[in-house]
């Protein structure tokens, strides 16, 4: 069935269509979102306050893209074998449980990019 099309749906955001292609977003075949070739710096740090005494390993100032923060906090959830979770604030944010900043250095390194903080 990876043929299949969505024909009809009450999601609101599984309607959207991509403007590009004309197809839905979820089933869209164009490209993804590039980041318009900006540079940006990944911040790193830990924090432990409110959360139970448990560490988060958090990565900010990353760019306010939802596409591509949803796929890097996929690819990290699954690299460091955590849970996680991303957020749009002012700018881009990834909280990964634990303290996971080797295995995310690992990562950043191997996809290029930057990073400060560790």
């Amino acid at each position: 069935m990876s043929n299949s099309r969505l024909v009809w749906s009450d999601d609101p955001k599984e309607n959207q269509k991509c403007p590009k292609c004309k197809e839905f977003l979820n089933q869209c075949s164009c490209v993804k979102q590039d980041l318009g070739g900006k540079k940006f710096v990944a911040v790193f740090r830990l924090e432990k306050g409110g959360r139970g005494g448990k560490t988060v390993t958090v990565i900010d100032q990353l760019p306010r893209n939802e596409t591509f923060l949803k796929d890097l906090c996929k690819d990290l959830k699954a690299r460091c074998g955590a849970g996680g979770t991303y957020r749009l604030e002012t700018a881009g944010l990834i909280e990964i449980q634990g303290d996971q900043r080797a295995n995310i250095k690992a990562y950043f390194d191997k996809k290029g990019i930057a990073y400060k903080g560790m």
